[in-house]
C-alpha cells in the first residue's frame, strides 16, 4: 500500500519533471482549457482515463461514476454535461465501460444490494430489459461482457436525449457521441456502432 506521504513526494517529482522538461508547463494550463473530448466511464481505479487514451492534462474533461451511468436524475453528470458542451464546446463525447465492471457483476448477480440500491436498479432493470437475449449466453464472462455493451449504448442514447446535447447542436456544436468498451485483461479500447453513421450518433 503506498502511503500518503508517499504520494505526496511522487506528485512533487512528477511537477519538477514535467519543468524540466517544459519550464512552460503549469503556467500554460492554468491559462485555460480546451479538451475536445468529454468522457464518461467508470470510477474503477484499474480505468484512469487519460492514462489509457494517452492523453495529456487539458485535453480530456471527465466524468466517472460507478457503472459509467448517465441519468438524468444525475445533477452531477448533467452539469458536466452542460459545462462541457454548453461553454467549453467539446465536439466528442465519449461513454465508456469496462470488462469486470463491479455494478455489472452486481446486476448480473442478482445481488440484494442491486435490488436496494437505488443507482444499481439501473444496471438490473437494463438487465431485466435484454433478459432474453442475456439467457441465451451461455458463457457467464460473455454474458457480463455484452451486458456491459448494452450499458454503453443505453447511456449513449441518455446523452443523445439529453438538454444539453440540444442546446449545444442549437448553437451551432456539431456534438459526436461515441460508445467505447475498455478490455482490462488487454488494456485496449473498441469502439461501438452507436448509430446509423457507424460509431457516433
Amino acid at each position: 500500500m503506498t502511503a500518503l506521504a508517499d504520494i505526496l513526494a511522487r506528485n512533487r517529482a512528477w511537477a519538477e519533471r514535467m519543468l524540466a522538461a517544459d519550464p512552460e508547463y503549469f503556467r500554460a494550463l492554468a491559462r485555460g482549457q480546451a479538451p475536445q473530448f468529454l468522457w464518461i466511464g467508470c470510477s474503477d481505479s484499474r480505468v484512469p482515463p487519460n492514462q489509457i487514451t494517452d492523453l495529456a492534462p487539458g485535453e480530456l474533461f471527465v466524468h466517472r461514476n460507478i457503472a459509467n451511468l448517465v441519468l438524468p436524475a444525475d445533477a452531477s453528470c448533467q452539469a458536466v454535461l452542460r459545462f462541457a458542451l454548453l461553454e467549453l464546446r467539446v465536439p466528442h463525447v465519449i461513454v465508456c465501460g469496462h470488462t469486470g465492471c463491479g455494478g455489472i457483476a452486481a446486476a448480473l448477480e442478482d445481488l440484494s444490494d442491486a435490488h436496494a440500491d437505488p443507482w444499481l436498479r439501473h444496471l438490473v432493470e437494463l438487465r431485466d430489459r435484454h433478459a432474453a437475449e442475456l439467457a441465451a449466453i451461455a458463457e457467464p464472462a460473455e454474458r457480463a461482457r455484452r451486458l456491459v455493451e448494452l450499458n454503453v449504448l443505453e447511456q449513449v442514447r441518455n446523452v443523445g436525449e439529453s438538454a444539453a446535447v440540444r442546446e449545444a447542436r442549437a448553437m451551432g456544436t456539431p456534438v459526436s457521441i461515441h460508445g467505447w468498451v475498455y478490455g482490462i485483461e488487454d488494456g485496449l479500447l473498441r469502439e461501438l456502432a452507436c448509430g446509423a453513421n457507424g460509431a457516433t450518433i
